[in-house]
């Protein structure tokens, strides 16, 4: 099923619409164990931009994420990537759009320990049959600066070439849209500010589209907008914002939380 308009810019000249969340809920459990972790979110995200979701635990950021990058399915509303709305989507479909057309990247890097770098990083395109694009390939890897690790297992690189790796093979297949789920986690800061000027590169020399769960006022600083997410809902947006900034919105939650 497609919804009109989705990829295409607007008279205000806006970057077209890669994905969208419209009115999208997701409930846990039934009667009283009812646990809501969406409660009617609609978001738009634009093509070469980069937005930083933020919130405290439990406010629904990683399941906002999980849904718009179809690893689980809501409770109501519609997730829409690239016009088209996946909810009316089979698994195999499911399975070919997350293949295709997401990217991902994870704290805990998810690579295969038995795999070489280079493997590791096509392992998308390899499983799809399809052919590696070797001058993209090259792009990527002299990017991320890996071109001298490419024969290395994931135990023999650090943590932030491992996630340099992971970062390489959610671009390798030119995704729509790729969802980093905090990224830098696990990582030191020197490790964390490569792997988010390399995030930050992919947006503005390859027009990606990213978007980053992090809850690191630092990290979100690297992105064109924050979201801010609490119980469920979205309750403020940052444009072009500063660890300061990011900082001040936070503290203003904390203390209307308190007075609650």
């Amino acid at each position: 099923m497609t919804i009109d308009g989705g990829a295409r810019g607007d008279a205000a000249g806006r970057s077209p619409v890669v994905a969208r969340a419209i009115d999208l809920r997701k409930v846990y459990g039934e009667g009283e164990a009812e646990v809501v972790a969406l409660a009617g979110v609609s978001v738009e995200f634009e093509r070469g931009k980069m937005t930083a979701i933020m919130g405290p635990s439990g406010s629904g950021k990683s399941t906002l994420m999980h849904l718009m990058a179809a690893l689980d399915r809501p409770t109501s509303g519609q997730v829409v990537i690239d016009d088209v709305e996946i909810q009316g989507l089979k698994d195999k479909q499911l399975t070919r759009l997350r293949r295709d057309q997401l990217g991902f990247v994870f704290q805990s890097f998810n690579l295969v320990p038995t795999l070489t770098a280079r493997e590791n990083i096509t392992l998308p395109i390899d499983i799809a049959g399809e052919d590696v694009d070797q001058e993209w390939f090259e792009t990527i890897i002299k990017t991320v600066g890996l071109g001298d690790r490419l024969k290395h297992r994931p135990n023999e690189l650090s943590g932030g070439q491992q996630q340099r790796v992971a970062c390489a093979r959610a671009l390798v297949s030119r995704p729509k849209i790729v969802f980093a789920d905090e990224p830098t986690g696990n990582l030191d800061s020197r490790a964390s500010e490569e792997i988010l000027g390399f995030l930050r590169r992919s947006v503005d020399e390859f027009d990606q589209t990213i978007v980053m769960v992090t809850h690191e006022p630092a990290s979100a600083a690297y992105a064109d907008r924050v979201l801010f997410l609490a119980d469920g809902k979205i309750v403020d947006e940052l444009q072009d914002p500063t660890a300061e900034g990011v900082l001040e919105r936070m503290k203003g939650f904390e203390a209307v939380g308190r007075r609650s």
